[in-house]
């Protein structure tokens, strides 16, 4: 008997997808069910079907999993920030950790004995240090801040996110009494037209300071000194507010040009003992407290003793490259983004490490540089976005020739992936580290350490 639309069927939930759906079988067809918890006994609607794969609804929880706890968030699931909201933490680690094994097994190739125990957070709450809140319309003429819900663009309000720390629900109410006031007119997406498109928020865990920005359609918005005035009166810590200025129709968030109203033009936290200053267009890690255990894994798997080259391919701002300058040479970091690398040689400075250097280039372009000044770095450090690395900045790292690579992956499937093209150039997986940065979320990081095979 074949799935059809509609159908109601019993399902015990196995496991999970990669972006943490609960999955069962059907007389050996998959089925994908939000919000199941493996170990769930459950009736299911069947809402779409295809050849090898159906996904579902709960319709009913015969017997539940001994994982599923109560949702301790008011906004979930309706907001598309968290997915595992109904298991418990621990349970939630165990469904990452066989995530990276499944990747590493089926593309890799790997035996899991490669694969370490994830690196859990020890705060899995109110660990975010950035937020994007999108600006909409309300009913009753109001205006709306909050997070998209999954696969759409309708803003679901969130009054207090357990992710985020509390000082940005009192910014975001400050703004929204301010806006009261002066009636600034929201940003329509499909016309380009109105101003008021993000409230863009930023903390330094270490230090507490708060940066708050105003993205606007425009070069500012009304009544400047009475929002500082708002937000200086409800916000502990605040140090900064900023317009930033994006008249373009994009879904990007952020405009290149900044405008600082009121306090500092940065904020400034405490990463790995060295101090890093944080403007809104800086790249910095979501969780601070996750971002100091992995970066010492990366500096574990580096191993400098004094006297290597580490060459720090996609660098950003210079985080992971600097925390190492310590127990190095010499580090050569390489990013494409301009304002990055102006941020990077500022930490350096800021923290009077003079043996980083910074070089505005992609891949290619800095190993052609090294090569002609005759230098062959000893460790490479990669750290790029999710969709990886690509064969041709593999075959880039690999003509260095160096002895140790450390890739630092936010997808494990395309890590996966570049873990097979790495191993045909002769760069052996020696060990993999799961950590939890986005605990709540389907995300998770890894921390790779290659050898080259002589």
């Amino acid at each position: 008997m074949e799935l059809t639309k509609n159908q109601v069927v019993s399902l015990e939930i196995t496991g999970y997808t990669a972006e943490g759906s609960g999955v069962g079988r059907y007389r050996g067809i998959a089925v994908f069910v939000p919000l199941a918890a493996a170990g769930d006994r459950l009736e299911v609607r069947i809402l779409k079907v295809a050849k090898t794969f159906a996904y579902g609804k709960i319709e009913k929880i015969i017997a539940a999993s001994k994982d599923r706890v109560p949702p301790d968030c008011p906004q979930f699931p309706q907001c598309g920030g968290c997915v595992y909201r109904h298991i418990s933490y621990e349970a939630e680690l165990r469904a990452k950790q066989r995530k990276v094994q499944d990747a590493l097994e089926r593309i890799a190739g790997l035996h899991f004995a490669v694969l370490k125990p994830i690196v859990g957070a020890r705060q899995p709450d109110r660990y975010r240090n950035k937020a994007q809140f999108p600006i909409g319309p309300g009913q009753k003429g109001e205006i709306r801040l909050g997070f998209y819900a999954a696969r759409s663009h309708r803003i679901i309000d969130c009054g207090e996110c357990l992710l985020q720390p509390k000082e940005f629900s009192d910014a975001v109410k400050a703004f929204q009494e301010w806006e009261r006031r002066t009636r600034d007119d929201v940003y329509d997406e499909a016309a380009g037209r109105g101003r008021l498109r993000h409230l863009f928020l930023r903390k330094a865990e270490a230090t507490g300071e708060i940066m708050v920005c105003v993205v606007v359609n425009g070069n500012g918005v009304h009544d400047e000194p009475g929002l500082v005035e708002l937000l200086r009166r409800n916000v502990p810590g605040l140090k900064s507010v900023v317009v930033n200025s994006n008249r373009e129709k994009t879904n990007v968030v952020l405009g290149k040009r900044c405008r600082t109203i009121w306090g500092q033009d940065s904020i400034t936290d405490v990463l790995c003992g060295l101090k890093f200053r944080i403007s809104p267009l800086s790249f910095y890690q979501v969780n601070s407290r996750q971002a100091e255990r992995l970066y010492g894994l990366a500096r574990q798997y580096a191993g400098p003793t004094g006297g290597e080259t580490v060459l720090d391919l996609y660098c950003g701002t210079g985080t992971i490259g600097l925390s190492m300058a310590s127990e190095a040479g010499r580090i050569i970091g390489v990013e494409i983004v301009e304002q990055a690398v102006t941020d990077a040689r500022k930490n350096a400075a800021d923290n009077g490490i003079g043996n980083a250097e910074f070089l505005c280039a992609d891949a290619a372009e800095a190993a052609g540089l090294l090569r002609k000044r005759g230098i062959r770095p000893d460790v490479v450090v990669l750290d790029p976005p999710r969709k990886g690395c690509g064969e041709d900045l593999i075959d880039t790292v690999a003509s260095m020739a160096p002895q140790r690579i450390v890739y630092v992956s936010c997808d494990p499937a395309t890590l996966a992936r570049d873990i097979r093209l790495f191993a045909l150039r002769r760069f052996k997986t020696i060990e993999v580290t799961p950590v939890d940065m986005f605990p709540r979320t389907a995300h998770v990081e890894c921390v790779v350490l290659m050898s080259r095979v002589n």
